[in-house]
């Protein structure tokens, strides 16, 4: 598997191994698939204490390195759940075979994000064997990253709480370069916001429409009204916030009758401008102000899945930079863009940034990485344990 037999105590995991041996694992959420089970492994041999913290079905894991409440400890955090397959006939290799070929590894979780977990796990196993830092290193791996994200990494959060465990710093191993190694690190991310529309008038016949109260042209004025609005023109870390329009539905398959309710969905992803709180008595307000126009009911639903936030560039995010750079030759830009991360909940346990692989397969038929990218991967960890604890 990812540790060779040695007869030294020299214990190193080879990164590549450890990938393909995850990706072996059909962890697609919420099944554990025998990844967690398998990197437990690795990091007990290592010397490191292990608890699963499995809550409501969804299997987490973590890992430490050195004693409870030190002054220091260094923490990564990662996934192991992946997405389904999708058309597994569009594939030119297994989803879970962990092919290499062309330079890369290929197979579901190759990009996002066992490779990222792999790379963290051996950089830390080597970094604790051959140099035993003053303080902890720290691993939370959960496997309900691309599901609800309810039980995972939230979970292992509550958990550390609970248990008089700390990271003073986390950083999350997740795709951040969009064409090449290096290029992008995160110190933040947008929030996300989704909205959900149900407007009821008067059913009725297309022929008298003056006897019915069509919640169409409601819930077209009101999808133009957020689509117009300029929610602002970005902040210093941040871009412009968007809204899209995700769905219009009415379920109506007749011709001649005006439908007594329809459905809108917006999804807006936000800068540090705005709060969800503040972003949701918008919505409702634009609501209500179209009811009132047209005579007719609508009702709204929000889901906050995170808010936005920013680790402020600083002693943090340099060190990253530094370590990137001298493994790669290429300065990150520090990056609030692309979707959420668990980094929005890790956020408030400790500072946190993100800086992982290179993203375009992900989710993808036939996602792969590079093989060097993943032990170039590995080397930045390794630089960033050795000056973290230097």
């Amino acid at each position: 598997m990812g540790i060779p037999e040695e007869e030294s105590q020299t214990v190193s995991v080879d990164p590549v191994a450890l990938t393909a041996d995850l990706i072996r694992c059909p962890s697609v959420t919420p099944e554990e698939g025998g990844a967690l089970t398998l990197l437990e492994r690795v990091l007990s041999e290592a010397g490191f204490t292990c608890t699963r913290v499995d809550r409501n079905g969804t299997s987490n894991l973590f890992a430490r390195w050195g004693v409870r409440g030190a002054n220091r400890s260094f923490g990564f955090n990662g996934h192991t759940d992946v997405v389904p397959v999708g058309d597994e006939a569009a594939w030119t290799v297994p989803p879970f075979g962990a092919v290499e070929k062309d330079g890369m590894l290929w197979g579901r979780g190759a990009t996002d994000m066992k490779s990222g977990v792999a790379a963290f796990a051996a950089a830390a196993v080597d970094f604790v064997t051959e140099t035993p830092p003053d303080g902890a290193v720290i691993l939370a791996i959960t496997g309900d990253e691309e599901g609800d994200a309810t039980d995972g990494t939230v979970a292992l959060l509550d958990w550390m709480r609970d248990n008089g465990e700390a990271m003073t710093d986390c950083l999350v191993g997740e795709p951040t370069c969009p064409n090449r190694m290096g290029e992008m690190m995160k110190i933040g991310r947008r929030g996300s916001l989704t909205a959900w529309f149900e407007v009821t008038g008067v059913q009725g016949h297309s022929a008298y429409p003056h006897r019915a109260k069509n919640p169409l042209p409601a819930l077209a004025r009101l999808m133009d009204r957020l689509a117009s609005h300029e929610l602002d023109r970005g902040t210093d870390h941040f871009d412009a916030s968007t809204l899209a329009i995700v769905t219009m539905d009415t379920g109506n398959p007749a011709t001649n009758v005006i439908p007594a309710a329809c459905r809108g969905t917006v999804n807006i992803r936000f800068s540090d401008a705005h709060s969800g709180a503040s972003l949701t008595s918008w919505l409702e307000a634009e609501a209500a102000d179209v009811a009132a126009e047209f005579g007719v009911r609508i009702a709204v639903r929000v889901k906050v899945s995170g808010e936005s936030f920013l680790t402020p560039p600083g002693a943090l995010s340099d060190m990253v930079a530094r370590a990137v750079s001298a493994e790669t030759g290429v300065t990150p830009e520090l990056s609030t863009s692309g979707g959420t991360s668990d980094a929005r909940f890790v956020k408030d346990h400790c500072p946190v940034v993100e800086f992982g692989l290179v993203g375009q397969t992900m989710h993808a038929v036939d996602e792969r990485v590079s093989i060097a990218e993943i032990r170039q991967l590995k080397s930045i960890y390794s630089r960033i344990l050795r000056d973290y604890f230097a």
